[in-house]
């Protein structure tokens, strides 16, 4: 049986990887792959919907990265076909840099100092120390506590906020929808890296931002739907959040008329915060492969009805 990778970024890097850890894999590259039937095992990211129904003796799909709502999404979806995702080591470190990135950023409101530059103008301000502050995660799985470790290490007081209760060493971990009120009250930096699910789409709504402390920054490096981007604008321009960073975005790339762009208190980079290395992720892609061949349990399967 073969494997099948659907990706319209290309896919060179991803053979290379996959045949530096088995040289005699048999690898297909859609949309030129032949012969459906021989195909036991998808690796895709962003596939066209209702392209699996053709493969008729598929086993198991493999998203290219932590993320799998763009599987999800497909109405097509074949049931009885296992989903996996990749947990990527540096997927997770990667993350938890970039984050601290667009922290300290902001704590020192470097775009500030850019755009006076831009007009030649020399004028110290104050900024914001580590220990000013009190940064939240929304979503405490690997990469959140990743995020969450890293950002201890370099002297933040961190929280987070999880589905269902987490033990993490020296972080307070607030726990479903009756602690949520009061884990955003004590945010004044909010860091989102939740996955997309029913119950996450739309929860940085006015509503909950709100509940945000008056000047409280807001961070999405999960996913675009989480966040209503109208309820953010608002509440940026009205005073009561001091600005954001995103990452993420409900339609990628981002419209040139969205108004995202033109807002001032607003940084956005096109979905670069982490992205899966292939040559990392090539091992745990070749053992799904066999464990699925072999009807071994799978690494790292997905939940249909939890949406992770």
């Amino acid at each position: 049986m073969a494997l099948v990778i659907i990706n319209p970024k290309g896919v060179e890097p991803w053979i290379s990887a996959l045949k530096e850890v088995d040289p005699d894999l048999d690898i297909r590259s859609f949309p030129n792959d032949t012969n459906r039937d021989e195909i036991s095992f998808a690796l895709t990211w962003r596939h066209p919907y209702g392209i699996f129904k053709d493969y008729p003796n598929l086993k198991c799909i493999s998203s290219m990265g932590a993320g799998v709502d763009h599987l999800l999404r497909d109405p097509d979806l074949p049931k009885q076909v296992s989903i996996v995702r990749l947990a990527d080591p540096y997927l997770a470190q990667d993350m938890a840099e970039f984050v601290l990135a667009l922290i300290m950023n902001h704590l020192r409101d470097l775009n500030a100092f850019k755009i006076k530059q831009t007009e030649s103008i020399w004028k110290p301000a104050d900024y914001l120390r580590i220990r000013d502050v009190k940064v939240g995660i929304m979503g405490m799985g690997a990469i959140g506590k990743r995020v969450a470790t890293e950002l201890q290490k370099a002297g933040f007081n961190v929280m987070g906020w999880a589905r269902t209760s987490k033990e993490i060493p020296g972080i307070t971990v607030y726990a479903g929808a009756n602690e949520f009120p009061k884990f955003l009250n004590e945010t004044d930096i909010l860091v989102s890296v939740l996955p997309l699910t029913n119950e996450t789409k739309g929860i940085l709504n006015k509503k909950n931002l709100q509940l945000l402390p008056k000047n409280a920054f807001v961070i999405n490096v999960g996913r675009g739907e989480q966040l209503i981007d109208e309820d953010l604008v608002t509440l940026i321009s009205e005073g009561h959040l001091s600005g954001a960073s995103l990452d993420v975005f409900t339609e990628e790339p981002l419209p040139k008329n969205n108004i995202l762009w033109k807002q001032p208190r607003v940084n956005v980079t096109p979905h670069i915060a982490s992205l899966t290395n292939p040559t990392s992720v090539a091992p745990q892609i070749v053992d799904n492969y066999y464990r699925a061949k072999e009807g071994k349990p799978l690494l790292n399967v997905v939940s249909r009805e939890k949406g992770y």
